[in-house]
């Protein structure tokens, strides 16, 4: 099987699906199944490939001498394997990836529990219909009055601004 090496990476479709928007989901799926007809192609592939019959091929050319050229050329062709150099820094980079997404994740849910701290305060206030001027103040410090930049009440804070 000519993708054992290609067998090392994978896709986790699942926790690909789980990260991207709605609006990505055809996208992906044709990404899927494109990812699936390649691999499948790679995996029928042999090893190593079929042996050239050459002494049918000098049998049925006409022109003699084309074909020990063309075997000559053939065996003295090298196509190098390409060197993998970013590999390393590919897994550098995820795993700066990583931490980042978990710091972030942490300070997401530490925002979340102080969001929801004041959504239940924010369902447990009096309605505003029943509410006095002490309790809007309970329950929004910002709205007092501070007597000492104001003296004489709100038009002259109001002025301040």
């Amino acid at each position: 099987m000519a993708g054992r090496k290609l067998a090392l990476k994978t896709i986790d479709w699942v926790a690909f699906r789980e990260i991207i928007s709605q609006s990505w989901k055809a996208v992906t799926n044709s990404l899927k199944s494109w990812n699936e007809t390649l691999t499948s192609r790679l995996a029928t592939l042999p090893e190593k490939p079929s042996a050239i019959d050459w002494a049918y091929s000098k049998a049925n050319v006409v022109k003699p001498g084309l074909m020990d050229d063309f075997e000559k050329k053939f065996n003295a062709l090298n196509v190098p394997i390409p060197e993998d150099k970013y590999t390393a820094q590919v897994d550098a980079e995820e795993k700066e990836d990583v931490k980042s997404c978990a710091e972030f994740l942490s300070l997401s849910k530490t925002r979340i529990q102080e969001y929801e701290k004041e959504l239940e305060k924010m369902r447990n206030i009096i309605p505003f219909e029943q509410m006095t001027i002490e309790n809007l103040n309970d329950v929004f410090p910002e709205t007092k009055l501070d007597k000492k930049k104001s003296p004489t009440g709100l038009t002259s804070q109001l002025r301040a601004y």
